[in-house]
């Protein structure tokens, strides 16, 4: 076993951000809706963009951002467009938005809400017929994503990228197992793809003989 000690469980990359000074104000699952329908309340949701491409609420602002780091920066060049606005913020678990919340108190942001326990928790409780939630939620293990009931989605990942995709998008030209998906076909170089070729070939092998030669790469 392998420990590796970081200083960040969700990576802001702002030394002055401690969630543990101050947070925003928390909203349980069944006030939710309430809030956000609100006409001085603007939702943020703080996950990267590929989560928020599978499903996000109703009217929710997505920054487009590629990690967490990315954040800030997206705040600081679009603050001006939520002043006097209640910002009402969401992520999956919760976490993530321990540390946005308390950022945007740090920038002077007096009313900020989080929804507690996250889109996850949201999904478990709120009925689906009162649900303002649109799409799938995008999780870390094996399930890739969840809908309401946290019933299992129809994702899948592309073991190339770790995003999540559709069983009709292995049907589509860019797509090889383990190698590449329309999303990230265009991002890695042909070594790069060759390499990933020779690992799935090597997971191939090790299936062969009885053996597991890498954890969550399998992709069957």
């Amino acid at each position: 076993m392998k420990v590796k000690l970081k200083k960040e469980i969700v990576t802001m990359g702002q030394p002055d951000v401690d969630p543990k000074a101050r947070v925003g104000h928390y909203v349980e699952a069944h006030e939710w809706n309430e809030l956000i329908s609100a006409p001085d309340v603007v939702v943020i949701d703080t996950r990267n963009d590929y989560e928020v491409g599978i499903g996000t609420f109703e009217g929710a602002i997505n920054p487009n951002t590629k990690t967490f780091r990315d954040f800030p920066k997206w705040w600081e060049d679009n603050k001006t467009r939520f002043h006097n606005k209640r910002v009402a913020m969401f992520c999956t678990g919760g976490i993530r938005c321990e540390k946005s919340t308390n950022y945007l108190l740090g920038q002077g942001v007096e009313d900020v809400y989080h929804l507690k326990g996250g889109i996850l928790k949201y999904l478990e409780e709120v009925p689906q017929e009162q649900s303002k939630w649109d799409g799938d939620c995008f999780v870390f293990d094996a399930r890739v994503s969840v809908g309401h009931g946290l019933k299992e989605g129809p994702h899948q990942l592309c073991y190339a990228c770790r995003r999540p995709i559709l069983p009709e998008d292995k049907e589509r030209p860019e797509y090889e197992h383990g190698v590449a998906c329309h999303q990230c076909s265009g991002e890695t170089t042909d070594d790069d793809k060759n390499r990933f070729r020779e690992r799935q070939k090597q997971i191939h092998l090790a299936r062969e003989r009885g053996e597991q030669h890498m954890v969550g790469y399998d992709g069957n």
